[in-house]
């Protein structure tokens, strides 16, 4: 093939590429084309990693494909409890591969689209998926469903780069993709699209409906046509009363109080293994020791529950049970996080949740005999607070029950305590698991609203350079005579050293000597302002801002740092007000679909 040729090939493939991001940027209807993309990615990444986990369960603990590992009733040999602990041992091999690389954490969806534009890496992404996925499949207590959203964000992330997206748009295609996770793994377009729009878009808008509804649909669409199996919930016949709605809103909020406790559980036993000086790659070795011992009691504390919770809504072995395998799940659930295991607590959550509405409805049944109710309604109705109050997302919660009873009778009810249960976190506690795990690692975010924009305005890009300064020693004769009045309205002092000194107002500067308030001043280090009070390059817009509140200023110094003190800018306050306001507008606009 001559030269020229290969000149042409490449050539029209660079102008197509360049022709067809263009479609894309500049359309809607191409941007729904890629979100459908992404439906269809998704669902088929769901299936397979779904796939991977069954013939993990069947090979390593000898149920059949298309049994669920938590159903089991008892282990055929105990050896058997011993998996857990060797999927920690595959768990450290990878942890130290993975050191020696340098590799950092993974961004997940939710901090990606609050800091960072929807941009994910895909390695890391991957790594996530498969810790992710040798978790469950080795029946650590968590579900797989972080896995699926990472790894499908993180795809249509890419997909967004490649096509060199909007930043809105990028944010946009990470919640496409959640929304492609979810409604595969549950069968429920709704929940998956709400799921994208209340905890990884963080909003909503109507130029956002068409393209997340897409992914979700054709997610769906993609993995029934695969053949996973979604056992839908069955609930029999619904007949609620008055009184049913006030023991469902009671629900709620034990649900919320519950939800904070396993999440300050997690924390707390991730402590305990810190403190116990156990090097991190042997602790989910002896997690896992300790997830098979609770697994000899009862299999169902392993993997994220799906068997376990339609066997425990179609009968009653009694309370005792009940609470027992709830301890053990919620007990079991913190350990596999705690040491070290990867993985969330979606699915486990709505898990635990069932268990606790089975718990609440014989303790009523027990102390209140009249206020009776059915008690599989009240475990979906649980199911959905706590998951609620652990995960987020009360109207996902409400659209997931929905599409797996299909009864819209209960929604109400069940909109009504996931409400309850989502303000009882808020007001208590202030996070879900995701954002909560991220301010333990020294983030300050609660959701997914863009706030990344915030965090690159800083005083470093706002401020204004090449200033002139003035001696603290220098007569304010001679500051008068090199700065007539009118020529600037404040200067920047500086010692001997050159460190910052503080303020000068121009206009007090040129104050007749003869006026009483300027008695004994002669010097510029006499009439200096803010001497302590400065401003740092990395501070974002709103430490900026909430500085002059404090300092009740109109202008700062910005110094290099706290121990060189060296003057490298000025801000005033309404500069930063209006940058702050500008940025605001257009990410209004952006949200809006206006830009």
């Amino acid at each position: 093939m001559n030269a020229p040729l290969i000149d042409s090939l490449r050539h029209f493939w660079t102008d197509s590429a360049a022709w067809v991001r263009a479609l894309v940027r500049g359309s809607e209807l191409w941007l729904f084309v890629l979100a459908t993309g992404v439906g269809i990615c998704g669902g088929a990444i769901v299936a397979l990693m779904s796939g991977c986990a069954f013939l993990l369960h069947s090979l390593l603990f000898g149920i059949d494909l298309e049994a669920r590992l938590s159903s089991m009733p008892v282990f055929d040999t105990p050896l058997r409890a011993i998996v857990p602990a060797l999927g920690g041992v595959v768990l450290a091999i990878i942890a130290l591969l993975l050191a020696r690389r340098g590799r950092r954490p993974a961004i997940d969806p939710i901090e990606a689209n609050a800091l960072h534009g929807g941009r994910m890496s895909m390695l890391d992404s991957m790594v996530v998926a498969v810790q992710t996925l040798i978790s469950n499949g080795f029946g650590a207590s968590v579900g797989l469903e972080a896995g699926y959203t990472q790894a499908v964000s993180a795809l249509a992330s890419k997909l967004g780069e490649a096509f060199r997206l909007r930043r809105a748009d990028m944010r946009l295609m990470v919640g496409c993709g959640a929304a492609a996770a979810i409604s595969a793994a549950f069968n429920a377009p709704l929940a998956g699209a709400f799921y994208a729009f209340e905890l990884i878009i963080g909003t909503y808008s109507v130029s956002m409906v068409a393209p997340v509804m897409a992914a979700a649909i054709a997610a769906s669409l993609t993995q029934r046509a695969i053949g996973i199996p979604v056992v839908p919930i069955e609930i029999g016949n619904v007949s609620l009363t008055t009184t049913d709605y006030g023991v469902f809103i009671l629900t709620g909020l034990l649900c919320g109080l519950a939800g904070i406790g396993i999440m300050r559980a997690v924390t707390w036993i991730e402590a305990l293994f810190r403190a116990s000086r156990l090097p991190s790659t042997l602790r989910p070795l002896v997690g896992g020791l300790m997830i098979g011992g609770m697994a000899l009691i009862t299999p169902q504390v392993l993997s994220s529950g799906h068997g376990a919770l339609h066997l425990n809504l179609s009968i009653n072995p009694g309370l005792e049970v009940f609470a027992t395998v709830l301890v053990l799940k919620a007990l079991a659930s913190a350990i596999s996080l705690g040491s070290g295991f990867r993985g969330g607590l979606f699915f486990a959550s709505l898990f635990m949740g069932g268990l606790f509405g089975r718990v609440l409805a014989d303790l009523l049944a027990f102390a209140a005999p009249s206020l009776v109710t059915d008690p599989v309604i009240m475990a979906v109705v649980a199911m959905a607070a706590l998951a609620v109050a652990i995960v987020g997302g009360p109207v996902t919660m409400t659209f997931l029950a929905l599409e797996s009873t299909g009864d819209f009778l209960i929604t109400g009810i069940v909109l009504s305590a996931a409400i309850v249960s989502s303000l009882t976190v808020r007001e208590l506690f202030g996070y879900s698991f995701s954002t909560w795990r991220m301010h333990l690692r020294g983030e300050t975010v609660r959701s997914a609203h863009d706030v990344g924009w915030i965090r690159s305005l800083t005083v470093g890009r706002m401020m204004q350079t090449g200033l002139r300064t003035v001696r603290t020693d220098m007569t304010l004769a001679e500051l008068r005579g090199q700065f007539p009045l009118g020529s600037t309205p404040v200067l920047v002092a500086v010692d001997e050293a050159d460190h910052y000194a503080g303020l000068i107002v121009v206009s007090e500067a040129h104050v007749p000597t003869s006026d009483p308030e300027m008695k004994g001043r002669r010097r510029v280090r006499d009439i200096l302002h803010h001497t302590k009070d400065t401003l740092l390059p990395a501070m974002n817009v709103k430490q900026a801002i909430q500085t002059f509140d404090e300092t009740e200023s109109e202008v700062l110094a910005v110094v290099e740092s706290p121990s060189s003190m060296k003057v490298v800018g000025l801000l005033a306050e309404s500069h930063a007000l209006r940058r702050y306001s500008d940025e605001l507008d257009k990410a209004r606009r952006s949200l809006s679909g206006e830009d």
